[in-house]
Order: structure tokens, then sequence, then C-alpha cells
């Protein structure tokens, strides 16, 4: 039996279209067949999930669902991100989950969550990019440059972890305050 591959990979761009693609150019290829697919916003407004990321850096937290436990605690953290690190590092914030878009507003409010959210009812882009569970994926333009595929419930790439990958400085998630020693 083999062992199993990497769950957490950086990928990056390959310049020509290769038939079967594995590696970094089998990301890329998932990201293009993702592209047009449809995420719903709070107004159930469709979207195409490129548009979310094609002008911009993204990091982009697909979650299980809406009523998990660990979802909902790893959606609170990411609340914590104060805009202006993701604004000073030129990066945008995306939640996408699996649910209808009638339960984003309320999910918004029992996480403070601020920063955008969509859904995608149907699982098109999970069913797509083989998702079973919740996911971290950086992207930059059209281009996927880091996935984290969650191998349990529990398994969340820790927030700080993804942050830098993309340039956001660190953030403190602890309510404790910072003790100086003089």
């Amino acid at each position: 039996m083999a062992a199993p591959g990497p769950v957490t990979r950086q990928v990056s761009g390959g310049t020509a279209p290769v038939p079967a693609p594995s590696g970094p150019e089998r990301w890329q290829s998932l990201a293009a067949a993702v592209a047009e697919l449809p995420v719903l916003d709070a107004r159930g407004q469709r979207v195409p999930f490129g548009a979310l990321f094609r002008e911009r850096r993204a990091v982009v937290v697909f979650v299980r669902h809406f009523l998990c436990y660990i979802c909902k605690e790893y959606v609170e953290d990411l609340a914590r991100i104060p805009k202006s690190f993701l604004q000073e590092a030129d990066v945008t914030l995306i939640v996408i989950g699996q649910s209808s878009y009638h339960h984003i507003e309320s999910f918004c409010k029992l996480t403070g969550y601020s920063h955008e959210i969509y859904v995608d009812p149907e699982r098109e882009i999970y069913k797509k990019l083989g998702m079973k569970r919740g996911e971290e994926i950086a992207f930059s333009g059209n281009n996927m440059h880091f996935i984290h595929r969650d191998r349990n419930r529990l398994d969340h790439k820790p927030i700080n972890s993804v942050l830098q990958l993309v340039g956001v400085q660190h953030v403190n998630f602890t309510n404790r305050p910072s003790v100086i020693h003089v």
C-alpha cells in the first residue's frame, strides 16, 4: 500500500497545458474547471466562482457546512482578522459554505464574520475539486498557489500559516492582552 500523498501543498502555475496533468498543473486545471461554476451571495445573486479571485489575490476557505461546530469556530477566528491587515497585504478573505444563501446572514451574525462569504448550494465546486471536507486555498489571478485538504473535521490549517503564505501579518487569536516585561 502506497503512503498517502501530502495533504498541504504549495502549487504554482504551469506554462503549457499537459494532458492528464499532475502536481501544480493539476491544481491549475482544477481552478480553471471551477472558475465559471456559480456561487451565491447573501442576496441569492449568482457570481462565477472565478470572479472572486480573477482580478485579486484571495484566500478562499471552504467550510463543511454552517452547522458544523468546528467550522463555526474556525470562521469565528477568521472574523477576528482585521480588515486593515488584509488590505495592507492586498488580500481578500472569502468563505464558501454548502448551504442555502438564506443562511448566510444568520451565520455571519452568529460568528461575527464580516468578510466576503458565498455558498455553493449544489456542491458543484466541492464535487469538481473532490472535496469531502473543508479546505483552505490561496488564489492570485487565475492561479491557485496553495491548497490544504482537511483529513478530518479537526484538521483545519492554522489560520496564521495560511495568512503568512499570502503576506498578511500575524494575528493574535488569544483573548489575553500581551504582557510586556519591563
